[in-house]
């Protein structure tokens, strides 16, 4: 995003002995707030699954977003120390799938894209019996649902999706059969996309437990290190607002964010809107709720802008400053 797409509210520097950029970070400093892309493979739960890495990375504080079944395999994300904060937007992004159907009679082609064709748009998606999740009826939004190929005399078809998060294939499998009058069976599923996150960042538990074997034994955390992301990668679609040194430092210990301590902020952000509030090192201070609209910063000289609902700077990484930042 270009910088005319931000107000420039003032102009700061950053001392260069504190903080650091995210892909700087240490071992250390990446399991206390990152973020790990698991391919799962198919057995497993995902519960099964985190409780493996929490024991191999040796951290307790670990959890994933975006349940797979376990007869399903695909991306998991795994979530380490304050990253686990921000659970709640990694299941609302949107999700990219590829699976297999068996029919119980022949569909033809035109057949089954004429019906899938249907199912694009908002949809009813009710929790199959098999999920933990209580079964009511809500609305999920397919963005796209189309065959990739089909094998007639075998009754099976490979399709792919791409929907909101919380869509429950396995009930729109049931739902495809039921427009074609047969049984519709989902008999693989793999997720190749999860929010800003695809198939070719994910690394195989093998991998990571290798990465770990070579930093436990031998020492070397070179392999580790380039398997865990820094948690910034999740906040990229959020709008952002960056700021001093010192108003980081005050956020950090939970205070609101006020105007004098803003350096650029995105425009056209409504008032009640989640930002992400960064350093000017690209740090993640943290996620805030807007208390104005972003367009009436230009204009403020006093004032609260933004309150933190997730923060992910640790206290101390900047000093405090006697500002009113």
């Amino acid at each position: 995003m270009g910088e005319s797409n931000f107000w420039e509210i003032s102009e700061a520097s950053t001392n260069p002995g504190f903080g650091c950029i995210p892909s700087e970070r240490s071992l250390d400093e990446l399991l206390s707030a990152g973020v790990i892309l698991v391919d799962k493979p198919r057995g497993p739960s995902s519960h099964q699954l985190a409780a493996w890495a929490r024991e191999t990375l040796g951290i307790t504080r670990l959890g994933h977003g975006g349940t797979l079944d376990p007869f399903a395999t695909g991306l998991l994300t795994i979530l380490c120390g304050k990253a686990t904060r921000l659970t709640e937007i990694v299941l609302k992004g949107d999700k990219r799938y590829v699976g297999v159907l068996r029919f119980g009679r022949n569909v033809s082609d035109d057949e089954l894209e004429s019906t899938l064709s249907l199912l694009n748009g908002v949809i009813y998606n009710v929790p199959p019996l098999e999920s933990a999740v209580k079964i009511q009826v809500r609305t999920r939004t397919i963005h796209s649902l189309k065959m990739l190929e089909s094998d007639t005399d075998s009754r099976i078809a490979a399709f792919e999706v791409s929907c909101s998060a919380g869509t429950y294939i396995r009930t729109l499998a049931k739902d495809i059969g039921l427009m074609l009058d047969t049984k519709c069976e989902l008999t693989e599923l793999h997720r190749d996309r999860t929010g800003p996150f695809d198939q070719t960042m994910a690394c195989s538990m093998q991998q990571l437990a290798d990465a770990a074997f070579l930093h436990r034994e031998h020492g070397d955390e070179s392999a580790l290190v380039k398997l865990i992301a820094p948690v910034e990668v999740l906040l990229s679609s959020l709008p952002s607002i960056t700021v001093k040194d010192g108003a980081a430092a005050a956020l950090s210990h939970g205070a609101p964010l006020a105007i004098p301590g803003i350096v650029r902020a995105q425009r056209g952000v409504s008032e009640g809107s989640s930002v992400l509030v960064q350093s000017i090192k690209g740090e993640a201070v943290s996620v805030a709720k807007l208390t104005v609209d972003t367009d009436s910063l230009p204009k403020m000289s006093t004032g609260e802008v933004a309150v933190a609902h997730a923060v992910m700077m640790e206290p101390g990484t900047y000093p405090q400053s006697w500002s009113k930042e």
